[in-house]
């Protein structure tokens, strides 16, 4: 009586196949594992051809075998793994031909050449290219091994039920197994792209919000130089032309004043530029006291313009230092504006605390706002600071009547 002792149930071993289309295409599946496949199919062909080539009834039959075992060497190399690493399917569908032949013929030549199922098999469910083809070649396959087996043993008529119920058995097991690690390697690989996405998401994400930082610590930089350096800078060329219209009509005294105003201002400059080389606060409150800075840059003002300017200030204790410097940098680009555009010659500045915000305000009697004025970059940098305080700017004013800027900011910070 003949059976397929020894006939294995076809393990799908290490993982093999995803078979359907996911993410990357089935190529990039066979890339991801085409190294531990190769390490495990050069073994396990060792292995058999070491065991089963000996058991040869005949030298013949043994080089048969031999040269079975090489050329399904030759055609993994050529076929199997070249067309997995080109995502070639004509070129592993090929190969899956010759994996078919060669283990049907080992199994006639040899009786153990049936080990060889171990690698056929499992190479079926890594190479197949969907559920389906997979159940199709190891039908192919299961046929091929009761074909052989028959021949090998030379059954009789009455031996192949039994034959072909034990390949049955092993192909039934074989499907089954070779489905649920299809399924499990399939999840796993999906898990695997959702992960190269999501690394891929936040690398992208990284990337963008560096970008954005730098863009914002530049817009940053280009408001601080705006409100401080190019403001002083204005004041030195105003100071100086009018140093030396007062020397052409021979008063140097006040010439020399205004030499001695644009020293100053060039050394507020050049402290305002340490400053913020050293992400420094501004020099103007290096003490803390806000309103004292408030004081002294109202003063400031009128001693250089001849504007009268009327300084009303709260003594507000522990106002954080970015509010403190939103406020002054605002108190600056107002007085700024005045001394620009307005043509005043009277400014009220206020400062002072409103229940849990601060106010600041400053109001001129110049030449008022028309409908056709631009928002200039000062004012719209006076809108940011204010919408990054989390408070509220108020610009208002009409022809003739001056203009009057607000800002309130909450002292505990944004909101």
């Amino acid at each position: 009586m003949a059976t397929l002792s020894g006939l294995p149930p076809a393990p799908a071993v290490a993982g093999w196949a995803p078979v359907t289309e996911i993410a990357g295409g089935r190529g990039e599946f066979w890339r991801r594992s085409m190294r531990a496949w190769d390490i495990a199919f050069w073994i396990m062909v060792a292995i058999t051809a070491a065991f089963s080539v000996p058991t040869a009834p005949s030298v013949a039959r043994g080089s048969a075998a031999l040269a079975g075992y090489v050329t399904l060497v030759v055609a993994y190399h050529l076929l199997g793994r070249r067309g997995a690493r080109a995502d070639d399917t004509r070129l592993t569908q090929a190969y899956l031909v010759v994996l078919v032949v060669v283990t049907s013929t080992e199994a006639w030549l040899v009786e153990l050449g049936i080990v060889l199922l171990f690698v056929s098999y499992s190479q079926i469910w890594f190479f197949a290219v969907d559920r389906v083809r997979g159940v199709m070649w190891t039908v192919a396959l299961t046929l091929g091994i009761i074909v052989a087996t028959a021949l090998r043993v030379e059954a009789d008529p009455g031996d192949l039920p039994e034959i072909a119920g034990q390949a049955t058995l092993g192909l039934v097991f074989s499907i089954g197994l070779g489905l649920w690690v299809t399924y499990v390697a399939e999840q796993s690989e999906e898990r695997a792209y959702l992960l190269d996405g999501l690394r891929e998401t936040q690398a992208a994400l990284a990337a963008s919000h560096h970008a954005e930082g730098v863009l914002a610590e530049r817009a940053r930089l280009a408001q601080e130089i705006h409100d401080t350096l190019a403001q002083g800078y204005t004041s030195i060329v105003m100071l100086a032309q009018t140093a030396a219209a007062e020397l052409e009509r021979e008063h140097t005294g006040s010439a020399r004043e205004r030499v001695e105003q644009i020293e100053a201002v060039a050394r507020d400059n050049l402290a305002e530029a340490r400053a913020l080389v050293a992400a420094f606060a501004p020099p103007a409150l290096e003490d803390g006291d806000l309103p004292a800075a408030l004081r002294r840059l109202g003063a400031r003002f009128a001693a250089e313009t001849g504007t009268a300017v009327d300084v009303a200030v709260d003594d507000v204790a522990d106002v954080p230092q970015d509010v403190a410097v939103a406020l002054l940098r605002a108190a600056q680009e107002s007085l700024a504006n005045v001394r620009r555009h307005a043509g005043a010659t009277h400014v009220h500045l206020r400062f002072a605390r409103v229940d849990d915000d601060v106010e600041l305000e400053v109001t001129d009697d110049g030449r008022g706002l028309r409908d056709d004025d631009l928002e200039g970059n000062g004012v719209r940098g006076l809108r940011d600071r204010a919408r990054a305080g989390g408070g509220e700017l108020a610009l208002v004013g009409s022809v003739g009547r001056g203009t009057r800027v607000l800002l309130r900011l909450p002292l505990g910070g944004t909101r």
